[in-house]
C-alpha cells in the first residue's frame, strides 16, 4: 500500500490548534508518512506490556479536532522527529510544546467567554465532582476520558478572566491522574475478583470515584497509558533482570489464566497467601523458588513446563544477584588498592582482572592451570581492554613473571616496555615466526614467560600463528601463556590460533554488545549482561567455573 497523506480536521475556528495539527502533519511529511501503526511500535510498549499509544490514539491525534493530550503528543512528536532524522529532536519536541501551549491559552481566553454547558465548577473548588462530566465520559474504555480530560482543560491553579458574576472552570490535575493510577490498578487486578472487590471498595470511599469504580467493575478498563497518562506505580526501573523477570511472569500468569485461578484461589492451592502473589505481580518481584514448586504441582504442569518455569527462576535469579553484587560494588579503584584485596597465597602466574564477590576481594586466572594457558578479554570499543590488559601485566611483573608484549596498535601496554621482566616488544602489525619462538626459548616451568597481547584481532594472520597455535597447546609443560584483548566486532575464531584460545573457557567481558561475546570466556551471556551501556571499570569476570561475576576493574 503506498502511503497517503491523512485528512486534516476543519480548524478555521481555532487558528493555534489549527497551526499545531498542520506542524505535526508536515512533520509526518518529513518522516516519509509512516502509518499509525508504525507509530504505535515505534512508541512501543509499558512495563505491563501495553501499547503507550494506540494506532487509533495515533489517528485521532492527526485526524480529531481535538487538542490531544501533551504525553501522546510528546512521543508521537519525538518518534517522527527520529523518523525524518531532526538534528535537535529535542529541540523538535520543545517547539510542539510552545504550540501545544499556545492552544492551551487558546482554549483558556474560549472558555472564559463560552464556558461549557452544565460545568458548575467554581473557582475555589479543590477538586472535580464526577457530576460534571457526562456519562458517555466512562465508557467501556473509562481510561480515555479520565485520561483525556486531564489533557485537554486547563490546571486548577490557572488563572482565567472571568466575566461578572460567571465563574470559570477549574480542574485539579491530580485529580484526574489519580483516576489513571486508579485505573490501572483495576485492570492489573482484574483477573482476581477478590482483590478487585477490596480495591474498588477502598476507592469507593473517596468522594467523585464511586462512578468510576462501579464502571471498572462491571468492565475492564483499558489501561490508561494507552491513552497517554503513564502510571509508573506498578512500573519496574530499568535493570539487568528486567527481561528474565517479565519471561518468568508471562509464563506463569499463562498457566494461572488458563486455569482460571484468582489469588484467592492461588492461596488455597498452594498456601502461599494472596498478598504475596499480588505483590510479586505486581511489582515484578521474583517469587519465591518453593511458591513456584507448589504451583507447578497443584496445576500438574507437565514435566517440560516444570522444567521450564524453574529453569526462567534461576535465570532470573541470576540476573538479580549479578545487579546486586553490581550495585554493592565500588565505581572506581586504583591497581594499589586491587592489589592489597588479593589472597596472599595466590600462585605466580595469578593475575588481577578485577574486584568483585561477596567478600569484595580481588579476582583473576591463575594461568598455570586450567583447561588452556589462555586468558581472554573481549569487548566492545571504548570499553576499557587496554586497561584492563595493563593491570593484568601489571600484577604479573609484581609476582616476578616475565613478559613478552605485543601490541599492533597504539597502546597502554607500550608504556611497560622498559619494565623490568619484560623481554620483548612487538609493535607493529605482524609478529615474525623466529622473533617469537626467540622471545619464548628463554621460558621454562621454572621461570615462565607470558605473551600479553593487545588487539588481537590484528595479528589472527601473522606470521608467528604456529608459535602462537604450540604455545596453546603445549603452554603448560612448555611455562608458556598468553593473555589477549580484542574487540568483539573483530576477533574471528577461523583464525586457526585464536579458534584454540577458548579451550581456556574463562575471560573478562567488558561492556558486551552481542551475544556471541560470551563464547570467547566460555559462557552463555543472556540479555541481563548484553547491550547495557559502555561503562569502562565494569566487567564479567568468569574463571572457568560457570559462574559469572561482576567485577570492578582497576584504573
Amino acid at each position: 500500500m503506498v502511503a497517503q497523506p491523512w485528512k486534516r480536521p476543519d480548524l478555521v475556528d481555532q487558528p493555534d490548534l489549527k497551526k499545531l495539527n498542520d506542524e505535526l502533519h508536515d512533520l509526518r511529511l518529513d518522516a516519509g508518512l509512516p502509518s499509525a501503526r508504525t507509530i504505535r511500535e515505534s512508541v512501543g510498549k509499558d512495563a505491563q506490556d501495553y501499547w503507550i499509544v494506540n494506532h487509533q490514539a495515533a489517528l485521532d491525534t492527526f485526524q480529531k479536532p481535538d487538542l490531544p493530550p501533551w504525553g501522546r503528543l510528546e512521543v508521537i512528536v519525538r518518534t517522527l522527529a527520529e523518523f525524518a532524522r531532526h538534528s535537535d529532536v529535542d529541540g523538535e519536541v520543545d517547539r510542539f510544546k510552545g504550540l501545544w501551549k499556545q492552544v492551551v491559552r487558546e482554549t483558556i481566553a474560549q472558555a472564559s467567554v463560552h464556558p461549557p454547558a452544565g460545568t458548575t465548577a467554581s473557582a475555589g473548588d479543590d477538586d472535580v465532582n464526577d457530576a460534571t462530566v457526562p456519562s458517555e465520559d466512562l465508557p467501556k474504555q473509562c481510561a480515555e476520558g479520565a485520561s483525556r480530560r486531564a489533557a485537554e482543560e486547563p490546571p486548577a491553579s490557572t488563572e482565567t478572566p472571568t466575566s461578572a458574576g460567571q465563574d470559570s472552570p477549574q480542574f485539579n490535575y491530580a485529580h484526574e491522574s489519580l483516576k489513571g493510577l486508579v485505573l490501572n490498578a483495576a485492570q492489573a487486578l482484574w483477573y482476581d475478583k477478590d482483590a478487585l472487590r477490596v480495591f474498588l471498595g477502598v476507592v469507593r470511599r473517596s468522594e467523585g470515584f464511586v462512578r468510576m469504580a462501579d464502571t471498572a467493575e462491571e468492565q475492564r478498563p483499558a489501561n490508561a497509558t494507552f491513552y497517554g497518562v503513564k502510571s509508573r506505580v506498578f512500573e519496574v526501573g530499568h535493570s539487568p533482570a528486567r527481561l528474565e523477570l517479565v519471561t518468568l511472569h508471562r509464563r506463569l500468569d499463562e498457566h494461572r489464566r488458563k486455569r482460571k485461578w484468582s489469588f484467592t484461589a492461588m492461596e488455597e492451592q498452594t498456601g502461599i497467601s494472596s498478598d504475596a502473589w499480588i505483590r510479586w505481580y505486581t511489582h515484578d518481584e521474583l517469587p519465591e523458588r518453593e511458591a513456584l514448586v507448589a504451583f507447578s504441582h497443584v496445576a500438574s504442569l507437565t514435566q517440560e513446563d516444570h522444567v521450564l518455569l524453574l529453569g526462567l527462576w534461576d535465570a532470573a535469579h541470576d540476573a538479580l544477584e549479578v545487579q546486586k553484587r553490581s550495585a554493592s560494588l565500588p565505581s572506581s579503584i586504583s591497581f594499589d588498592e586491587a592489589w592489597t584485596m588479593r589472597d596472599p597465597a595466590v600462585p605466580r602466574l595469578w593475575a588481577l582482572a578485577g574486584v568483585g564477590g561477596d567478600d569484595l576481594a580481588a579476582y583473576g586466572p591463575d594461568l598455570a592451570s586450567g583447561t588452556a594457558p589462555a586468558f581472554v578479554v573481549v569487548g566492545s570499543a571504548k570499553s576499557g581492554r587496554s586497561t584492563a590488559l595493563v593491570n593484568i601485566a601489571r600484577s604479573l611483573l609484581a609476582s616476578g613473571t616475565r613478559l613478552a608484549l605485543a601490541t599492533p596498535k597504539p597502546s597502554p601496554l607500550r608504556e611497560l616496555a622498559d619494565q623490568d621482566g619484560v623481554v620483548a616488544c612487538f609493535d607493529q602489525d605482524n609478529i615474525g615466526h623466529d622473533e617469537l619462538a626467540e622471545a619464548l626459548s628463554v621460558a621454562s616451568a621454572e621461570e615462565p614467560v607470558v605473551v600479553v597481547m593487545d588487539d588481537a584481532e590484528v595479528l589472527g594472520e601473522c606470521q608467528a600463528q604456529r608459535v602462537l597455535r604450540n604455545l596453546l597447546e603445549h603452554g603448560f609443560d612448555e611455562g608458556t601463556a598468553l593473555v589477549l584483548a580484542g574487540d568483539e566486532d573483530k576477533l574471528e575464531p577461523s583464525y586457526p590460533w585464536l579458534g584454540k584460545v577458548k579451550r581456556a573457557h574463562r575471560g573478562l567481558l567488558l561492556s558486551p554488545q552481542v551475544r556471541h561475546a560470551g563464547d570467547w570466556i566460555g559462557i552463555r551471556t543472556g540479555d541481563s549482561v548484553i547491550g547495557s551501556p559502555v561503562t569502562p571499570g565494569r566487567g564479567w569476570l568468569h574463571l572457568g567455573d560457570g559462574k559469572l561475576m561482576t567485577v570492578t576493574v582497576p584504573q
